[in-house]
């Protein structure tokens, strides 16, 4: 039975607990099978609560979908690394922020609800064009410079999606060492390679 929150509960630490149940319902159930009931059933609080806090269901699926401060800021991080490295460190930023409990399940609450709910859909593509592509210096160019880190994201998408989403076999089950030997000389090719047509 939900815990009605009494006067030692601060707004903080209930908020921070919905959302951390809105993120598992929406990463599991999608936008259409996440009802504010379940979520408030898991996170033990009123549902009214969650309307106090968050005023609907799509405010709720907002805040649940904002990307975490620090992933933002490791994104940054990797970016920085020089040229000669990126590669390995572009697919181990990977590898380390999704495997982080609290930013894996909100990347893939962004990722299961981005195809059928608009507001996620345009947010993923914010956090793609602004956080993985936005930050790049690569190339002589800007055509290049998108081009380059657009084939990079893509990479890491659809690695991210096989891996931490779909689970599919046997990319869920490598180790970290195998999936870093098998993408990073490819990832490096984006980087700092010829990807022109012969």
């Amino acid at each position: 039975m939900p815990k009605h929150p009494g006067p030692r509960d601060e707004r903080g630490v209930l908020a921070a607990r919905i959302l951390s149940a809105a993120r598992d319902e929406f990463a599991e159930h999608g936008w259409a099978g996440t009802a504010i009931r379940a979520v408030a059933r898991s996170a033990e609080v009123d549902p009214a609560l969650i309307y106090h806090y968050f005023g609907s269901k799509e405010g709720l699926l907002d805040a649940a979908t904002t990307p975490p401060q620090k992933w933002l800021d490791s994104v940054t991080q990797t970016w920085a690394t020089p040229k000669a490295e990126l590669g390995e460190r572009l697919i181990r930023n990977v590898l380390e922020i999704w495997a982080d409990e609290d930013v894996g399940s909100v990347l893939r609450a962004v990722v299961l609800t981005a195809a059928h709910e608009t507001t996620t859909r345009d947010k993923l593509r914010l956090i793609v064009e602004r956080g993985l592509i936005g930050e790049s210096t690569l190339g002589d160019d800007e055509d290049e410079r998108l081009r380059r880190s657009g084939l990079i994201s893509s990479q890491l998408i659809g690695f991210a999606l096989l891996r931490y989403v779909w689970k599919i076999e046997p990319i869920a089950s490598m180790s970290d060492d195998e999936v870093v030997a098998a993408l990073g000389p490819n990832l490096q090719r984006y980087v700092d390679g010829d990807i022109a047509p012969n």
